[in-house]
């Protein structure tokens, strides 16, 4: 195997024609990889993601080949992925209003470009869910809010077209099979690749606690931060600690990497049915 990329939280290689990604237990928030991991982080996003493509298998087609022919010292927190060229947009449905989308609201009653109605607070359902994209920024850098129209000059308007509605598509069948469960997806974000025959295919995660908010429908009220079950309590903790959002990033408490661990075993949980 050839180690082609190590990013925040993933490392892949390549094995002939087929890529294996491996799921770490890194955890980065601020787009800054955080020094402490996160134990059987990448086991639980990889067993989360694998249950979600095939959840959402008849909707939008997924790279994975296999998840158990892998190297046997990633096993658990790997999969066998098919090459795609990976779309260069972080393409971002949200449901609700919170994180950087408030922020921007906030500022501009907008986000991504989208004009929503006034009046909006914290964790505020929307009209409808709306496509609020990003710059994929290198490892170090924050990525930007994009909007629609910059996404159709990066990558031309009927990609973008396509990009857009597979994004809400995605969103609107996991916050449905979500909310079955007990659980509001405020946002998430998926990376989409163009497979060799032109077919536009889902990689990396989905919908996981790395790449979506989820709450507990029970305790929901807007107007105020929810519980998350996902990364946004190592968000809180570091918005806290006066750390300045560069490298290098602090050490993580053992309390905070605990309650982190313990959340997302619950939503895996939550989600699948199954026990951790």
């Amino acid at each position: 195997m050839e180690l082609l990329h190590s990013g925040k939280v993933r490392d892949v290689y390549a094995e002939g024609d087929d890529l294996i990604l491996v799921a770490s237990d890194r955890i980065s928030v601020y787009d800054v990889v955080l020094p402490t991991p996160i134990p059987d982080k990448g086991k639980l996003l990889t067993a989360l993601s694998l249950w979600w493509f095939e959840q959402l298998a008849d909707l939008v087609p997924n790279h994975v080949i296999s998840a158990t022919d892998v190297p046997p010292e990633f096993a658990g927190r790997a999969i066998r992925c098919r090459r795609l060229e990976m779309v260069p947009v972080e393409c971002v449905a949200r449901g609700f209003l919170t994180g950087g989308g408030l922020k921007e609201y906030e500022s501009t009653g907008k986000v991504s470009g989208v004009e929503l109605p006034r009046g909006l607070v914290e964790a505020s359902i929307l009209p409808e869910p709306i496509f609020t994209p990003s710059t994929k920024a290198p490892v170090g850098e924050h990525d930007e809010p994009m909007t629609f129209a910059e996404v159709a000059d990066k990558v031309g308007a009927q990609t973008a077209d396509r990009l857009r509605q597979v994004t809400i598509d995605v969103y609107c069948r996991g916050a449905e099979l979500a909310a079955d469960r007990g659980i509001l997806v405020a946002d998430t974000k998926i990376e989409l690749g163009w497979a060799p025959d032109g077919t536009l295919v889902l990689g990396d995660e989905l919908l996981t606690p790395d790449s979506s908010r989820f709450w507990p429908a029970e305790s929901y009220q807007p107007g105020r931060a929810q519980f998350s079950y996902d990364k946004q309590y190592v968000r809180d903790w570091a918005a806290r600690s006066g750390w300045d959002k560069r490298h290098p990033a602090p050490e993580v408490p053992a309390d905070v990497v605990d309650a982190t661990r313990a959340r997302y075993v619950d939503v895996y949980e939550k989600l699948t049915g199954n026990r951790w």
